[in-house]
Parts: structure tokens; sequence; C-alpha cells
């Protein structure tokens, strides 16, 4: 009698399955690409950082993990970087995009050891770098370790969230004003994690849509999770997405980083916690997908499986144009880290 394991394969290997169809297309299509992860922080849970994981909201996680940050030298930053991107190189990902730490805990450290690997595994992966501004951009030392990321990095990356907490009201659009003339003067493209609490308090996903109009960078700017989106009503939605077009913008998804969004009392739209990539695509906005971070204090039990991030947002918004997932998994992930030109979904 067959074993269980047996007849996934056959499930998996027939050609009549949607997974092997899936998978098929997305080799033939260039391969995988993880549009955002955290590959310096892969693999660093224990159980003392899970213990803060079950206790700690995210935005207090932001300095809890300098815990971990101030023990690491260049050479576990290398190592744990290394293993993320093997874990990539194992499924047949050929890009991946990684935000690195680059602020006054960790200083260099982090970048100076993923350059390093870059080099390493430069004949079997594309590895673009985002610098992570997880202490904002307006204090002056968290400036002065931005600048120095953003010199080194191929993409500039942003947290307004962070200084809108420690500055007040208005502070998210100068974070933004600081990416973008930075990103403008250096030629580079702009990713920026925002509207992550799947709450009607957010709008972070419009004022990156008007500070790209703005500062004249359409085409150039990526919104990564942008959640909250489904907790506006469809006229807001539907208004945003005409925004979103005029700044040609990009959105990555990475639906496991936000699936365990605590529940909440507010109401709204019924909704989960899935960037809306059907919505999106339909309204002629490019999506890509990305694993986020790999069992590390924000996502322990994520071990950056990029079929099970795809399966997850083709059931989670119910997403059944299977050519256009196919494009999620593989163009388009080129098209955010500017592997290829910005390009309209059709």
């Amino acid at each position: 009698m067959s074993t269980l394991v047996e007849k996934e394969h056959r499930i998996y290997t027939d050609t009549r399955s949607l997974k092997a169809y899936l998978l098929k297309n997305i080799r033939e299509n260039g391969g995988w690409v993880n549009a955002h992860m955290h590959g310096d922080r892969a693999f660093t849970i224990d159980y003392e950082g899970f213990e803060v994981y079950q206790t700690q909201t995210l935005i207090e996680k932001w300095d809890t993990l300098d815990r971990i940050k101030k023990s690491m030298t260049e050479e576990d930053y290398y190592r744990q970087f290394s293993m993320g991107i093997e874990r990539m190189i194992e499924q047949g990902v050929t890009a991946v995009g990684s935000f690195i730490d680059v602020d006054p805990i960790c200083e260099e450290r982090a970048i100076n050891a993923a350059l390093k690997a870059r080099e390493i595994y430069k004949k079997d992966i594309t590895i673009k770098f985002v610098n992570q501004t997880l202490k904002g951009v307006i204090d002056k030392e968290a400036r002065y370790w931005f600048d120095k990321g953003a010199e080194k990095v191929d993409i500039i990356g942003g947290l307004p969230r962070r200084d809108l907490r420690d500055h007040g009201e208005g502070m998210d659009a100068v974070h933004m004003d600081v990416l973008l003339q930075t990103a403008k003067s250096q030629g580079k493209m702009v990713h920026v994690h925002v509207d992550q609490f799947n709450s009607k308090d957010e709008k972070e996903t419009e004022l990156v849509a008007d500070k790209t109009i703005e500062h004249g960078m359409e085409g150039r700017v990526v919104a990564i999770h942008s959640i909250s989106i489904t907790a506006h009503d469809e006229a807001y939605r539907q208004m945003l997405y005409n925004k979103m077009r005029q700044a040609q913008m990009m959105v990555i998804a990475c639906p496991f980083a936000w699936i365990d969004s605590p529940r909440r009392e507010d109401h709204g739209p019924t909704r989960n916690a899935i960037t809306p990539a059907d919505e999106l695509t339909k309204a002629g906005i490019p999506v890509a997908v990305g694993t986020d971070n790999i069992a590390d204090y924000m996502l322990p039990f994520s071990d950056g499986d990029m079929w099970e991030e795809l399966k997850l947002l083709i059931t989670g918004c119910r997403y059944t144009d299977l050519e256009a997932a196919i494009n999620i998994a593989t163009k388009n992930g080129r098209m955010v880290l500017g592997l290829e030109p910005y390009a309209a979904v059709k």
C-alpha cells in the first residue's frame, strides 16, 4: 500500500494538480522571487525570544530586538544571513530583496556581513539590499546611520510609523520626505513598511502615494504589507487605488506575517489580515510576494516557504487568476526589485 508521502508526491507532481501547474510555470517564468525578507535576523529565535513574542506587540518588539542585535558579531550576521539565503536557493528562488538593519545598535555589522555573503552566493541568486530604518530617520543618531546605510544598499527602506510614534503627528510625512529625497538623489527605489495593523485608523498607503507624486518618484516606490486597506470601505479603497495608479506604486504582500493579527473590537468591512492582492491586481497595481521575517522574534514559526506564502495569498484573497498568481511569484517580484521595468498589471 502506498504511503501518505508517496500519495502526496503523486498529487504534487501530477501535471493536472494546481500546485504542479503553478510550480512548473513559476520555474518557466524565471523562478521564485522573494520580494521582501529580513535575512540578517533569519533563524535567530530562541526560547527566551519566544516568550517575548508571546507577550509583546510589534511596536514593543522594535526595541526588544536590540537585545539580540547588541550581542551579534559580524560573523553571527554572516551565518544567519547565509542560512536564510540557502533556504531560498534550495526552493528555486532566483532573486531576493532583503532589508538589513543599519542603526545605532548593530551599526554596519549586519550590512557588511550581508555584502560579504552576496559575493559568495552571486552565482546562485540575485540579492538586492534595503536599509531597515527601525530607529526612524529624524533623531540625529538615527539619521546618521540611515545615511550610512543608504549609501551601501540598492533600495532605500522606510518605516514611517516609527517616527510617528516617537515624534508625533505629521512626522510620518517627514519620514517619507527624507526617504524620497534620498532615493531621488541617489537614483534608487524606495520600499516602505506601511498599514501593518489592520486598522481603519491607518492611511499610510495613501500617504505614500501622495508623497510619491509630490516628489516625482512615480514607478519607483513600493508599499510593503498595506494590510489596513481592507479596514476601509469600498469607496475609500477605490479612491486609494486610483491614487496608487497615478503614483505607479507597487505592493509586496507577506501573507504569513500578518495572519496572526490579533482580534479587534472596532467595526469595519469583514476582512482578514492579508494584503488585498485580488483588488489591487484588478485595479492595475502590481503585487509581489515575500516571506518577511524567518524564524525570528517577529515570526518564530515561519520557515521561509515561498509556496506556503503564495498558497495563503491565493486562498485568503480567493484569488482565482492563476496566470496573475504566477506573475506575483515571478515577474512582479523582479519589477519591485528594479530587475524589470515598471509595468502596470493589464
